[in-house]
């Protein structure tokens, strides 16, 4: 301790730390910054009619944002896409660390959820609304088909790859199967887990303006399909910057309490 503290190791690499976190921040908005700019650019060539600038979107999303219509139309679709990502994780882990654990259980389940995953979930639209209508069961299992099988493979692989030395100690201590499960297999795969959730959560907002564009226009489908009729492709746009927004805000929350709570190697990258 005497040693570290007369050289000044830990200050030197605590403030390496917050220098690369400060980078890595000046990045990724000069990233965005970038995005914009030459968004802001191509609409003023134009590259299509079709296709607004940047400064035209940004005011249209302010004026749908002050007059509530952005408000009560994300409110709208956050209805379905929480069922369905909450639904997904509940059952999707349950499956998954049960496949792990068990290979009847994985022979009978994997194939369907390999399917589901390969599958266009668009052209299987039709049969959910033949099946369950236009109200929003439909959209909540549109986004149950797109999240739960990204949940579910995640959680199986997670416990099927789970660290077979952890697990041998467990059993050279004679823990019991209960034991290995709770205190070893289980926490060994949380980080995968998590992952996983977080990309079911990706999934289900992909899952839920498909829904809303094929199924019934309610919610931010409803502000596309209407701006889109009636080529006011400035608040079209909008709406679709806004979904991406809030996608990309949730995940990144995921992310970041995946690596305060699961990977915490990882703050040393961030």
């Amino acid at each position: 301790m005497s040693s570290d503290r007369s050289t000044g190791r830990a200050p030197v690499a605590k403030s390496e730390n917050i220098l690369g976190i400060y980078y890595l921040t000046f990045y990724r908005i000069l990233s965005v910054a970038a995005v914009f700019a030459l968004w802001e650019v191509g609409g003023r060539v134009p590259i299509s009619p079709a296709f607004p600038t940047f400064s035209a979107t940004m005011s249209a999303l302010f004026e749908m944002i002050f007059d509530g219509r952005m408000f009560a139309a994300l409110f709208e679709t956050l209805k379905p896409l929480a069922m369905g990502v909450i639904i997904s994780a509940v059952f999707g882990v349950f499956l998954g660390v049960g496949m792990g654990l068990n290979r009847v259980f994985q022979w009978f389940w994997e194939p369907i959820w390999v399917v589901l995953q390969a599958s266009p979930v668009a052209a299987l639209i039709p049969l959910i609304t033949y099946a369950y209508g236009i109200g929003i069961t439909a959209k909540t299992v549109a986004v149950i088909m797109l999240a739960a099988p990204i949940i579910v493979l995640n959680s199986y692989k997670a416990v099927r790859h789970a660290s077979p030395s952890l697990i041998q100690m467990c059993r050279s201590f004679q823990g019991s199967r209960l034991q290995e499960i709770a205190i070893v297999i289980i926490p060994n795969a949380a980080p995968v887990i998590f992952a996983g959730l977080r990309l079911g959560v990706a999934a289900g907002f992909i899952g839920v303006i498909l829904a809303e564009l094929l199924i019934t226009p309610t919610g931010i489908g409803d502000l596309i399909t209407y701006h889109r009729s009636v080529a006011e492709y400035n608040y079209m746009y909008a709406a679709v910057f806004t979904v991406i927004l809030f996608s990309s805000v949730m995940v990144g929350l995921l992310e970041t309490a995946e690596i305060k709570y699961f990977r915490p190697e990882k703050k040393k990258g961030m």
